[in-house]
């Protein structure tokens, strides 16, 4: 057995021996312990059926000791009410409202988020004039020498489509040092006073995988893809404990507000432990599943995993995450062939195959799960052989984050090795003004290709990329349905949308396969994790656009609420 699949699976068997199956009963066996809320005379999806697009709803669940206690209609729920149960009958509530399983996000990055909270966000910015705009009006707001970094800034979206360059960035900053990334944070720009501060000029030799550009003179025009943005972030000062701390709980506090019950995590060591610290102070309203970095050694990464209790339902560490490539908007994605917008250009792949296969051995046989960012089919396919070796494990439940160019003839192959393919089809939104200029009309209609996996027999687990990608998880539902823009005035490649259920599906219990804890959460079943979300619609019944829209009243986790709509998270 995995080490890190002990998780659910301990859970599973000691759980489920003693209860009965939901399919026989809708009440768990002998609840020690009377419900403690109730919520009857409701429209409540338990999830069951979602796969098949047959999603069975409920009137009633009861929920005590951070688990559902009974499922079903109103008379058989009542029956496990006490004289302290409050009873909750959303047939009066001011405002319609659908229960439905709490969203797992299966792809975040909540140190990233925590640290854009605190800085200059650049989302969104339509032009280089503007983000100049803005940086300059933020470095005005600074004290002399402070750093000014965040980002989220996006070329694509500009008219000229032109990166941004050091000298514009120098008549913006007065003088501060400044690094700003991409929104995919596979690229940056960096200012002549931060390459300065970090010793970096036109000759420095960029690290194995990443590159530093330069104009025809020879001189840096600031960008540096992948590794390279390393030179310069090792000597931009660290938060302050107290700054990491408040970003951190912004950040779970957007996740609990969108109705994200549990993420599946990639922040910082020093992240981790502030959400140890709330978890000791009773103040975690998320689940998180913390990976850990794959290129860190043993040691580091056993000592890591032992720091924690594995068998933690609110906070453990992980999958391994390694990054087999960069992105396609920053065209660092690794491809087969060729950008086609960019003929000299097949993107940077971070490894040779027999160093990945080394790697990947040692940690298999350390027992580790192990998720490789994927974006392009190079990338993809390289994953895959690395997973094909002998010495893989075949309960492994491996990942490839992203996947979101594969070569279709591939496609099987993450079928026969188990490999469970983490999408966010969020990403489809942003890049789909351009994405088949990357790469062809060939090989896009392979692209963000989720029917094509689930016809395959690929489980899929969904997430954002937070904060790539806003967290709310109805944008992602709206994508993977209709493969169309937000306004509904461009389609793309449709033949690879899914239904309502399927995407339902991969953003609860797909997310909680992935994290071997299906037999937990996922579904509001007994003796089910209590995580659940009140909406004011009917996600299943409503029209796509209308999804959109979609806004959460309250967030539970662990049968507590942990997000009420126009109150602070508590």
């Amino acid at each position: 057995m995995r080490i890190l699949g002990r998780f659910g699976l301990t859970l599973t068997g000691t759980l489920f021996a003693t209860m009965a199956s939901f399919g026989q009963s809708p009440l768990s066996a002998s609840p020690s312990a009377p419900a403690e809320i109730i919520f009857t005379h409701g429209v409540i999806y338990t999830g069951e059926g979602f796969a098949d697009d047959k999603p069975q709803t409920v009137s009633a669940i009861a929920v005590g000791g951070g688990k559902l206690l009974g499922v079903g209609s109103d008379a058989e729920v009542l029956k496990l009410a006490g004289p302290k149960t409050e009873i909750r009958d959303l047939s009066k509530a001011e405002k319609t409202v659908f229960i439905f399983p709490g969203f797992n996000d299966a792809h975040t990055h909540l140190g990233d988020a925590s640290r854009l909270s605190m800085s200059l966000d650049l989302t969104g910015v339509k032009s280089v004039t503007e983000m100049m705009a803005r940086v300059a009006a933020f470095a005005r707001t600074l004290p002399p020498g402070h750093w000014i970094t965040g980002g989220n800034w996006d070329h694509t979206l500009w008219p000229d489509k032109k990166l941004p360059t050091r000298s514009e960035l120098d008549r913006a900053t007065a003088g501060h040092p400044a690094f700003l990334s991409r929104i995919d944070g596979h690229i940056a720009v960096a200012n002549s006073a931060a390459l300065t501060a970090a010793g970096v000029t036109g000759k420095t030799k960029a690290p194995e995988g990443g590159t530093l550009d330069l104009d025809s003179a020879g001189e840096l025009t600031g960008i540096l893809r992948e590794g390279a943005k390393g030179l310069v972030q090792r000597v931009i000062p660290p938060p302050t404990p107290e700054e990491r701390r408040r970003g951190d709980e912004l950040a779970i506090a957007d996740a609990v507000a969108h109705g994200i019950t549990s993420v599946q995590d990639n922040s910082s060591w020093q992240d981790f432990l502030v959400f140890e610290e709330l978890e000791k102070e009773g103040k975690l309203s998320v689940r998180i599943s913390e990976w850990l970095p794959f290129n860190a050694s043993l040691e580091e990464l056993k000592r890591m995993r032992e720091h924690h209790s594995l068998n933690d339902p609110m906070l453990h560490t992980g999958m391994l995450k390694g990054f087999m490539d960069g992105s396609l908007g920053s065209r660092t994605a690794a491809l087969k062939a060729p950008y086609s917008d960019d003929p000299g250009n097949s993107g940077l792949p971070q490894y040779t195959q027999s160093d990945l296969n080394k790697l990947a051995k040692d940690r298999f046989d350390a027992g580790f799960q192990i998720g490789f960012h994927a974006i392009g089919d190079k990338a993809a396919s390289m994953a895959l052989d690395a997973f094909a070796q002998p010495v893989a494990p075949n309960d492994s439940r491996d990942r490839i984050e992203h996947a979101q160019v594969v070569d279709p003839a591939e496609i099987p192959r993450f079928k026969q090795l188990g490999v469970i393919a983490s999408m966010q089809p969020n990403h489809l939104l942003t890049d789909m003004n351009w994405a088949e200029a990357r790469l062809g009309p060939k090989r896009a209609a392979y692209s963000y290709a989720w029917k094509a996996f689930l016809d395959a027999g690929v489980p899929l687990a969904f997430g954002t990329d937070y904060p790539v990608e806003p967290i709310t998880p109805f944008r992602g539902l709206y994508a993977a349905v209709t493969r169309m823009n937000e306004a509904g005035t461009q389609s793309y490649f449709p033949e690879n949308k899914i239904t309502r259920g399927q995407a339902l599906f991969a953003y609860t219990q797909g997310s909680a396969y992935a994290e071997f804890a299906e037999g937990h959460k996922g579904k509001l079943a007994p003796g089910f994790d209590a995580d659940f979300i009140l909406v004011d619609r009917d996600l299943n019944k409503v029209t796509a656009p209308q999804i959109l829209g979609a806004r959460v009243l309250e967030t539970y986790v662990s049968g507590r609420q942990v997000y009420l709509a126009n109150v602070h998270a508590r």
